[in-house]
C-alpha cells in the first residue's frame, strides 16, 4: 500500500516541457503573425473537425459518465485513495470550494444568462423545441428546452469526465506511489507503453490544458472588458483585452507563486462566497418563487430526456447547431479534463472511489444547476413575462449578457462591480491552478512543482488568450479548445478502461487475502 510520493521541485521531463511550450510558441506566433488569415483558418478546422468527429465525443462522453456510474456503484467504491488509513487533506466544503472553482469558473458568469436567452430566442431542431414558435405555448415550451440544453452541457457529462481523469490520476498518485500525470497513469496501467509514446500524450495533455483554460481566460477577459465599458466607459477594443488579460495574469501569477494552500485554496474560497452572494441577490431581488419552482422542473425535464439529450447528434436535421455548442463544450470540457483532473487529484487524498465520484459528479452538478436556474431562468421570465429585450442585447453581445441583464435589479452598478470581481477571481483561480497542474505534468507528475514552471505556464496562458482573441475572437478560442479536446477524448477512453481493469485486479486481490 503506497502513501503520497513527495518528490523535490525543479525536477522535469525536458522532453515533456521543451515540446509543450514549442508547440503553445508556434500556437500564439501563428495567431499574431497571421492575424488577418487566421480567423478564416480556423473556422475551417473547426468545421472539419466538428462535421466529421462530432458523433465521437457524443460516443466517448457518454461512455466516461458510464464508466464513472461503475465505479461507484459497485465493490470498487470501497477502494480509499492513499490507503484505508489515509485521512483528507480538507474538509468537505473547502473540497468542494476547490475543485468547483477549477471545474467551471469563468463560464459559469459567461453562459449564466447567455446560453438560456440564445437557445430560447434561436433553439435548435429537435423533438422539443419550435423555432418558428408564435404562441405563449410555444414560447414556454423553448423556454424550458434552452434549460434542458444548458442543464445537458453543464451537468453530468461534464463533471463525469472530470471524474473520470481526477480518480485515475489519484489512484496512480496515492495507491501506486506514482506522480500525479497523465503518463505515470500510463506506465501503470499498461507498462508497456513506448516512452515516447507517453511523452507525446503529455505534451499533447499540455496543450489541451493551456488552450482550455486560454479559451476561459478569453471570455473572462471580454466580459470584464464589457462589464468596464458599461461602468466606466472603458474602450472595449482588443488593447483593453489584452491589457486585462496581462494585469490579471500577473496576478495569477503571484497566487500560482504561494502555492496551492496560501494561494489557491483561500482564493477559491473568497471566490465561492463573492459567486454566492450574487446568487443569492439574484434570486431574492428576482422571480423567487418562479426560480424555485423553475429548478425542480428543469431538473425534471433533463432527467426525462437524459438519453435523448445524451445521443442528440442532427443526424435528421443536418443543422450545424451542434458544432457551437454540444460539440464545443465536449470538447472544453475535454480540453480542461488534464488540468481539472490532476487539480481534483492533488486534493482529494483520503477519499474513498464512492465519496469522490458523489461528490465530484453530484455537488458541483447541483449547484452548476441552481446557478442556471438563478440566472437563466431570471433572463427567460424577463423574456416572456416582463419587459423583454434580452434576446437581442445577448445576440448583438455576449460579453454584455450578464450586464444587460443586471440592469434590471436594484443597485446594478454596485452588483455589476461585484460581478467584475467575481470574474475577475474566477479568471485568476483558473489561471492558477492550470499553471500549477501543467507544471506537475511537465515536472513528470510530482506534486510540487517548482517556482519557475509554475510561472511560465500562467504567461503562456495569458500570452496564447490574448493572440487567439486577437486573431480569431470567440470562433479562435472555440477552435483552439475543440482541436486539443479531439484527440485527447481518446486517451480518455483509454484510460478508463485502464483505471476499470486496475481497480477490479485490485479488488479481487483484496478478496483473496
Amino acid at each position: 500500500m503506497a502513501s503520497r510520493t513527495e518528490n523535490s521541485p525543479g525536477d522535469f521531463n525536458p522532453t515533456v516541457f521543451f515540446g509543450a511550450i514549442g508547440a503553445i510558441t508556434l500556437l500564439i506566433l501563428f495567431s499574431v503573425f497571421n492575424a488577418d488569415r487566421a480567423a478564416d483558418h480556423f473556422e475551417a478546422i473547426q468545421a472539419f473537425a466538428t462535421h466529421n468527429f462530432g458523433w465521437l465525443l457524443v460516443l466517448i462522453v457518454n461512455v466516461l459518465l458510464i464508466c464513472a456510474g461503475l465505479m461507484a456503484f459497485s465493490r470498487m467504491g470501497d477502494i480509499r485513495l492513499g490507503g484505508q488509513d489515509a485521512k483528507a487533506d480538507y474538509g468537505r466544503l473547502t473540497w468542494f470550494a476547490m475543485l468547483f472553482s477549477a471545474g467551471m469558473g469563468i463560464g459559469l458568469l459567461f453562459y449564466g444568462v447567455a446560453e438560456p436567452v440564445l437557445h430560447f430566442s434561436s433553439p435548435p431542431t429537435t423533438a422539443f423545441s419550435n423555432p418558428d414558435a408564435t404562441s405563449i405555448s410555444d414560447h414556454a415550451r423553448n423556454a424550458q428546452h434552452a434549460m434542458g440544453l444548458t442543464f445537458l452541457h453543464w451537468g453530468l457529462h461534464a463533471w463525469g469526465i472530470y471524474a473520470v481523469i481526477g480518480l485515475g490520476l489519484a489512484y496512480v498518485g496515492y495507491n501506486r506511489g506514482l506522480g500525479l500525470s497523465i503518463g505515470a497513469f500510463l506506465k501503470a496501467a499498461f507498462p508497456r507503453i513506448p516512452n515516447l509514446l507517453v511523452d507525446l500524450i503529455d505534451i499533447l495533455a499540455i496543450t489541451a490544458t493551456v488552450c482550455g483554460v486560454a479559451a476561459s481566460l478569453g471570455f473572462g477577459a471580454s466580459q470584464i472588458n464589457a462589464g468596464l465599458a458599461i461602468l466606466a466607459g472603458v474602450p472595449d477594443t482588443d488593447l483593453s483585452k489584452a491589457a486585462l488579460i496581462v494585469i490579471i495574469t500577473l496576478l495569477a501569477t503571484i497566487s500560482v507563486a504561494l502555492g496551492l494552500d496560501k494561494g489557491i485554496r483561500r482564493l477559491s474560497e473568497i471566490n465561492m462566497l463573492l459567486a454566492v452572494g450574487l446568487a443569492l441577490f439574484v434570486l431574492l431581488a428576482g422571480p423567487t418563487i418562479f426560480l424555485f419552482d423553475s429548478y425542480v422542473q428543469n431538473i425534471g425535464y433533463y432527467l426525462q430526456r437524459f438519453i435523448y439529450f445524451s445521443t442528440w447528434t442532427e443526424a435528421y436535421s443536418q443543422t450545424d447547431w451542434q458544432s457551437s455548442w454540444t460539440i464545443f463544450y465536449w470538447a472544453w470540457w475535454i480540453s480542461w479534463s488534464p488540468f481539472v483532473g490532476i487539480f481534483i487529484a492533488r486534493i482529494s487524498y483520503g477519499r474513498t472511489v464512492r465519496e469522490f465520484i458523489a461528490g465530484v459528479l453530484l455537488v458541483p452538478t447541483l449547484f452548476t444547476f441552481a446557478w442556471m436556474t438563478i440566472f437563466g431562468d431570471s433572463a427567460l421570465q424577463i423574456e416572456l413575462f416582463g419587459q423583454g429585450g434580452l434576446s437581442e442585447a445577448v445576440t448583438a453581445s455576449m460579453p454584455d449578457a450578464l450586464f444587460a441583464f443586471l440592469t434590471h435589479y436594484p443597485l446594478t452598478d454596485i452588483v455589476s462591480g461585484i460581478a467584475i470581481v467575481i470574474i475577475a477571481t474566477f479568471f485568476v483561480t483558473s489561471a492558477d491552478s492550470g499553471a500549477l497542474v501543467t507544471a506537475m505534468i511537465a515536472s513528470g507528475g510530482h506534486h510540487h512543482a517548482g517556482f519557475l514552471p509554475r510561472v511560465t505556464w500562467a504567461v503562456a496562458m495569458g500570452a496564447l488568450a490574448g493572440a487567439l482573441l486577437w486573431s480569431g475572437g470567440f470562433g479562435a478560442l472555440q477552435t483552439a479548445a475543440i482541436v486539443t479536446g479531439l484527440p485527447f477524448a481518446v486517451v480518455l477512453l483509454v484510460m478508463a478502461v485502464g483505471l476499470l481493469n486496475m481497480l477490479r485486479s485490485d479488488c479481487d486481490l483484496a478478496a483473496d487475502t
